[in-house]
């Protein structure tokens, strides 16, 4: 069930890739004979009417669990249902299956068959796209996609891990669309108090609450002619969920006390760490909007599971820091595909960072670190009276400031350059700073 390394290229078509071909058959239950096939990417199984394999089964819950093929195996993921998913008659929330599986969820039972033919599934040429860099298959079959959404202007769910590059994702596809000339903006829906977010994505009018001294647009209608990326999506407050649906789906948006719709034409790219079908059994997030953003779904591998690309990662990002032409030794490559990464590319990118800034790349050209001398002032960067863990969370503590500072005295302190440069919006950096105490005026430009 391991996908295939060998690709085909025809009369100048995109390369293809065999992966296991699955047939579920629905063996038990009142949707008895109804099959669904997985050929590639993910299958979900429930009662909604977007689930590929829909049962009429009252004790199956709405988006119940899903199929996908991940590596070698072909994995079951139990989606936070009511009644839970069943295997040999164990509970299972993360199982791998062999051919011939009989899964039971609710009062219903389907069994998994893989094919004697495997699917053939297009995969990229490329080695990157846009700010995204890998030659993995995993990433090949993720650029493919990239390459067929970004000309239209339909809807992107991004999912992903944490640090996995869900913003780097978003930023390429814009860079790669005809909305490319338009205005990128993005929007942390987690990091905006939940009494504000109205105001944020639709704008108000001057009065309209306290606070509200001058009329102001929101993200929807300065991201007009671009994209509007709407991260950590799963955040979004349940009673703001209805009034963000009927903007996507009226292409409008009424400001906060006006009496009157205002027309925007964005483009939605939505991101989140967390399983919206498991936040929709949940009754957290509503199903009609996720599948309003779900139109194109893409997920980020983790950084453990193409591991391959570890290499080409740390070298850009080495030389990046350290300066370009500069090399890491084979040797420190090995040890970094070694680590398991749970922070995944972000975690890799921070660890370069920090070896060049504090000269422990020395150790990449070829000197162990526990020889060569420590830069000098070390005691003044690393809290050494502290126990490691102590000093290592005091360290990251340090780092949110030191980085602001730093962004900010790159970009002569004007905050919307340097939030455009670190990759937020100017008003999440501007909490930022006023959370960190650090108080920059550079002019209202809304």
């Amino acid at each position: 069930m391991s996908f295939t390394d060998e690709t085909e290229r025809a009369h100048g078509r995109a390369p293809l890739v065999a992966v296991p071909s699955v047939t579920l058959t629905v063996i038990e239950g009142p949707s008895r004979g109804a099959t669904a096939a997985l050929r590639g990417g993910t299958l979900r199984v429930g009662s909604a009417e977007g689930c590929a394999l829909r049962l009429t089964d009252r004790r199956v819950s709405r988006v119940h669990c899903e199929l996908l093929v991940a590596g070698s195996a072909l994995a079951l993921r139990d989606l936070g249902s009511t009644n839970g998913t069943f295997v040999e008659g164990l509970r299972v929330r993360d199982a791998d299956l062999v051919p011939g599986a009989v899964v039971r969820v609710g009062d219903s039972a389907f069994r998994v068959d893989i094919d004697a033919t495997p699917a053939m599934v297009a995969i990229s040429t490329r080695t990157e796209f846009g700010e995204l860099l890998g030659a993995s298959l995993e990433m090949r079959m993720l650029y493919a996609t990239l390459e067929r959404a970004a000309p239209t202007d339909a809807t992107v769910l991004i999912l992903g891990e944490t640090g996995t590059g869900k913003d780097v994702v978003a930023r390429s596809l814009h860079a790669a669309s005809n909305r490319r000339k338009g205005p990128f903006v993005p929007v942390d829906c987690g990091a905006i108090p939940e009494h504000l977010i109205e105001s944020e994505l639709f704008g108000h009018l001057r009065g309209s609450f306290t606070g509200a001294v001058a009329n102001r647009k929101g993200a929807f209608e300065e991201a007009a002619g671009g994209t509007l990326f709407l991260d950590e999506i799963g955040e979004m407050p349940l009673a703001m969920q209805p009034k963000l649906l009927r903007a996507l789906e009226t292409r409008t948006v009424r400001r906060v006390g006006a009496d009157k719709v205002t027309p925007v034409d964005v483009r939605i790219v939505a991101a989140t760490n967390r399983t919206l079908a498991t936040a929709v059994n949940q009754g957290l997030f509503r199903e009609d909007l996720y599948y309003r953003l779900a139109v194109i779904e893409v997920a980020l591998p983790p950084l453990r599971a193409r591991i391959d690309d570890v290499p080409l990662l740390a070298q850009q990002f080495y030389e990046r820091f350290a300066g370009a032409g500069k090399q890491l030794t084979p040797e420190f490559l090995s040890m970094l595909k070694a680590r398991s990464w749970p922070g995944n590319v972000r975690e890799l990118r921070n660890y370069l960072e920090r070896a060049v800034t504090l000269d422990v790349a020395t150790a990449a050209q070829g000197t162990p670190a526990s020889s060569g001398p420590l830069p000098q002032g070390i005691e003044s960067l690393i809290p050494l009276q502290l126990p490691l863990k102590e000093a290592r969370d005091a360290w990251m503590s340090a780092f949110e400031s030191v980085y602001v500072r730093a962004m900010l005295a790159r970009t002569g302190g004007n905050v919307t350059r340097a939030a455009e440069q670190a990759g937020v919006s100017r008003r999440f950096l501007q909490r930022t700073l006023a959370r960190l105490g650090l108080g920059v005026d550079d002019g209202d430009d809304d």
